[in-house]
C-alpha cells in the first residue's frame, strides 16, 4: 500500500494494491501491521457501513469527549470526502482538506481524532465504510455547518444538496463553543 500526507499532514490518503486480472481485482482493504508500519497505529473497535444517494451530504461531524480516529472509503459508488481540523493547537485549525474516494480508484482516507467528518455523493449511490477507534457515543456528537463560508470548503456541487435535519442545524465554526473543540 501507499500512504501519502495530504495538505494537512496528520491526513493520510491510503492506496491499497490492487491486483487485477481479466476476471477482476483483489485488494487487501486491511492489514494492521501494515497500517502500524505507515505510522497508523490505531486499534479500531467499530466498523460502520452507510448508504446514500446522489446529492446526500453528511457532516461535517465529530464527537468532543470520545474523538473519533476513522479509516473510510468506498465499497460501490464515489465520494466527495472532507475532514475539517478542528484542534486550536494546530497550524492548520480551522482548515480543510478533501479527497475523491471511489469503488473504482480503492482509496481510503486516515483522520485522527481532532476533526470534523463529511462527505457528499457523487455517484448514484454509494456504500460508504468506515472504522472507528471509539465507539458511537450519540450525546457527544457535534456538527459544523458544511457551507461555513469562513471554512471555505469547494464542494463539487451539481445542485442543492439533501442534508437531514442534524445536518441542517450545524453551526459555523466560529460559532462552536470552544470547549466543544479541540486543545
Amino acid at each position: 500500500m501507499e500512504v501519502r500526507s495530504l495538505a494537512i499532514p496528520d491526513i493520510k490518503l491510503i492506496v491499497p494494491r490492487r491486483f487485477a486480472d481479466e476476471r477482476g481485482y483483489f485488494e487487501q482493504t486491511y492489514q494492521r501491521s501494515d497500517y502500524v508500519a505507515a505510522g497508523i497505529d490505531t486499534e479500531f473497535v467499530q466498523d460502520n457501513h452507510s448508504k446514500s444517494s446522489r446529492g446526500v451530504l453528511r457532516g461535517l461531524h465529530y464527537q468532543h469527549q470520545h474523538p473519533q480516529a476513522k479509516l473510510v472509503s468506498v465499497l460501490a459508488g464515489s465520494v466527495f470526502d472532507v475532514a475539517v481540523d478542528l484542534r486550536r493547537s494546530s497550524a492548520y485549525f480551522g482548515q480543510w482538506v478533501g479527497a475523491e474516494l471511489s469503488a473504482e480508484n480503492g482509496h481510503q482516507l486516515y483522520i485522527p481524532p481532532g476533526f470534523a467528518h463529511g462527505f457528499l455523493v457523487q455517484s448514484e449511490d454509494v456504500n460508504f465504510y468506515y472504522k472507528c477507534d471509539a465507539y458511537y457515543a450519540p450525546g457527544d456528537e457535534y456538527c459544523i455547518r458544511w457551507d461555513d463560508p469562513e471554512l471555505g470548503i469547494v464542494w463539487p456541487l451539481v445542485c442543492e444538496p439533501s442534508l437531514s435535519t442534524k445536518d441542517q442545524a450545524g453551526v459555523p465554526l466560529a460559532q462552536m463553543p470552544v470547549e466543544k473543540l479541540f486543545a
